[in-house]
């Protein structure tokens, strides 16, 4: 993988809203990003709005270039339209697109960022990585044990419609020219995360199957000069441990600097926060950023390990610089 001199991550949708707490210095809160792009007065149509989902925009600084990438873009497109011009946001210049796994609310904006995106620029190859097992009916069993589907991720064809080079495969892969790595399929090592346990998909009309491994999420990494590897998930339903793990056996001589995204530490999980959090001080982090999925206890429980300092929970609007 090629080595970036500067990694911006602008947060274009999150489950949380927070404007005004202090951020460490490599992060600008959403105030400063819409200060940034000309916002005049504080008005509740000028803010960004927070969402169920996760939308990371990457942009990674290589000499005098610059190279886009759009990682999710959250449960619907009114986020990306709202936030996306807000925060200044130039979607002509994103070059590709990644949906982290098959699931609404990383998968529903993407209809509505692709056509900004064309809006701006009509000519070039749009390439749209994902894993084929992402495009499947799935849903959760409730307590009763009936299923509550999901709404169902935009299929191949109809994003290809749209305008992109569908590119699914569950194997890793370089990207962007090399400025950044997808992981496909992740191995489950780690003998206690264990996916998501009330999760299914649909095998034939109306049957419903446990699916808790969810195994076309997969993860992305770039690499920064001087620092190391920054972790993109989007839930991280392979468990924050086994990506950690398969990103050492697949780089074993880079530090891992960063892990930022979806946690999934919240229902059914929370009963593994302690163990999460104890075996992420074995990778040595110098940044972590959890939001979406996270869940508060899990934010609560990192910060106390890891200090404000290392941890700096995601909010929609806001700007991390590695």
């Amino acid at each position: 993988m090629r080595v970036a001199d500067r990694v911006v991550v602008h947060v274009l949708v999150d489950n949380t809203t927070d404007f005004l707490s202090r951020t460490v210095p490599h992060v600008d809160s959403e105030l400063k990003v819409l200060g940034n792009a000309g916002i005049q007065r504080l008005d509740g149509q000028d803010l960004c709005s927070a969402h169920h989902g996760i939308s990371l925009l990457v942009t990674v600084d290589a000499g005098n270039r610059q190279r886009t990438i759009l990682f999710d873009a959250g449960p619907d497109g009114y986020a990306i339209r709202r936030n996306g011009p807000l925060m200044g946001v130039k979607f002509g210049e994103i070059e590709a697109l990644v949906l982290s796994h098959g699931h609404f609310d990383h998968s529903q904006g993407f209809p509505d960022a692709i056509q900004l995106i064309r809006n701006e620029q009509n000519q070039q190859s749009l390439p749209f990585y994902v894993h084929p097992g992402a495009f499947v009916r799935r849903g959760f069993r409730l307590p009763n044990g009936s299923v509550l589907p999901y709404q169902e991720v935009p299929s191949a064809e109809t994003l290809a419609q749209l305008g992109v080079d569908v590119r699914a495969e569950s194997t890793p892969r370089e990207v962007l020219d090399g400025f950044a790595y997808l992981s496909g399929e992740v191995p489950r090592t780690s003998g206690f995360e264990r996916g998501m346990l009330n999760h299914v998909t649909e095998t034939a009309p109306g049957t419903w199957a446990d699916d808790p491994w969810i195994m076309d999420d997969q993860f992305m990494v770039t690499h920064v000069r001087n620092k190391g590897l920054i972790i993109f998930t989007g839930c991280g339903h392979a468990g924050v441990v086994n990506i950690l793990a398969e990103t050492r056996r697949a780089f074993p001589n880079e530090p891992i600097f960063g892990l930022i995204g979806g946690f999934h530490l919240t229902f059914p999980n929370e009963d593994l926060i302690p163990q999460t959090v104890d075996a992420l001080r074995d990778f040595g982090l110098s940044a972590i950023a959890p939001g979406h999925c996270t869940g508060w206890r899990a934010v609560h429980a990192l910060l106390a390990s890891f200090g404000e300092n290392i941890v700096q929970p995601l909010a929609v609007g806001s700007r991390h610089v590695f």
